[in-house]
């Protein structure tokens, strides 16, 4: 009995000092921000991420997360905020290194086994406020010293759904939107890179001589105000190119 209480003693003793430094304080958070303001409100927390088996005694298992907001605007044609859009990330987990995918790091492997981890990818919705801008809330753990996250913003996902129900709806004119976003915990850099984007043109002039007429169509003309009604005004070419919105289909 008394070999077994000191045995036990003796392996709580070594166990000690590699469990002290598991459970210290965060890393003090260094942040060289390369992402031009889309994310912000940056901080470190330690969240319960399972448990460790021990001979006599389990611990908790902990692991680090970066907190922050993918934050953006959204306006209609002439600059003007809109209010009440959702805007939601869809993780791609099987290229993102804190997913659990390929490339994620024994720190996390076998945590989603237990029912009380938190590794999840997690994204909250944002939804625009009356200035147009939304924030997107997430929280993603670090790996190796690194968050690697990729993935889609979907600009108001149930637009058609809605136009179906109200019989109106703000129709996004970019449906979606692929990112990376990138951390290093050690020397602070933070990148935010949206991937291939759509650009819509249109031919202009009618060609002189030699010149052919370009391909392609044009944006159609807007609807002409019943008799009684006022025109509403054209918009500014200036803030075509901030809309995300649009009162027409293109190619639907």
């Amino acid at each position: 009995m008394i070999k077994h209480r000191y045995l036990r003693i003796l392996v709580i003793a070594l166990l000690a000092a590699p469990l002290a430094g598991c459970f210290g304080g965060l890393k003090r958070l260094k942040v060289v921000d390369y992402t031009d303001a889309r994310v912000g409100d940056l901080s470190l927390t330690k969240k319960v991420t399972g448990k460790k088996e021990f001979l006599f005694f389990s611990t908790t298992k902990m692991g680090i997360f970066l907190e922050g907001n993918i934050q953006g605007i959204i306006t209609d044609y002439q600059g003007n905020p809109i209010e009440g859009v959702t805007v939601k990330v869809l993780p791609d987990a099987a290229k993102s290194k804190t997913g659990g995918g390929e490339g994620a790091g024994d720190e996390f492997a076998g945590m989603e086994e237990n029912a009380n981890a938190s590794i999840n990818l997690s994204f909250a919705p944002g939804i625009t406020d009356t200035m147009g801008m939304f924030k997107i809330h997430f929280s993603l753990p670090v790996v190796d010293e690194e968050v690697d996250v990729r993935g889609k913003l979907v600009y108001n996902p149930g637009w058609d759904q809605q136009k179906l129900n109200l019989g109106k709806a703000y129709e996004p004119q970019m449906k979606e939107s692929s990112f990376r976003m990138y951390y290093n915990l050690d020397s602070g850099f933070l990148a935010f890179a949206e991937g291939v984007r759509k650009v819509i043109v249109q031919p202009i002039g009618e060609g002189k001589g030699r010149m052919q007429n370009l391909p392609g169509s044009r944006a159609p003309e807007p609807a002409r105000p019943a008799a009684g009604e006022t025109a509403a005004p054209a918009p500014a070419a200036g803030n075509a190119e901030e809309d995300l919105f649009k009162g027409f289909d293109f190619g639907q």
